[in-house]
């Protein structure tokens, strides 16, 4: 378990929570952004890989589960093979869809993405999102 950056009780259970889930260490990530680099998806993220670490490791909770982000991930795991520090990012990403759902609220709707971005998005994208919701 690593140190953590608040000290408020419900940041830190929501912190420990991710890190004991994913058997990730979140403050191994330093923020040098290849994992968003390599990330097929990034470009049609709000909060690419390396922020969505970021959030998680100041606990902001809300953000993070409202974030459509955590939906986009197609589970490539480029994000993992390019981590110098070696943090499993898909597994966190994992972990935060996971609790998104446990406490269900709605998830992304594929039907209701605009056409135009269907027509940009790659076909993986669409087919991992279907495997999520349907299992």
């Amino acid at each position: 378990m690593s140190v953590l950056m608040s000290r408020d009780p419900v940041t830190r259970a929501f912190i420990d929570k991710i890190e004991s889930l994913a058997g990730q260490d979140l403050l191994a990530c330093y923020q040098c952004g290849k994992c968003s680099a390599g990330c097929p998806m990034a470009k049609h993220m709000n909060l690419p890989p390396n922020q969505m670490i970021r959030y998680a490791q100041l606990g902001l909770m809300d953000d993070l589960l409202a974030s459509e982000s955590i939906w986009m991930c197609v589970s490539c795991l480029t994000c993992n093979s390019r981590c110098p520090k070696g943090v499993r990012i898909a597994e966190v990403i994992e972990v935060l869809r996971q609790m998104h759902l446990r406490v269900r609220k709605d998830h992304m709707d594929v039907r209701r993405i605009a056409p135009e971005v269907l027509r940009e998005l790659p076909p993986i994208a669409l087919i991992a999102s279907m495997r999520k919701f349907t299992s």
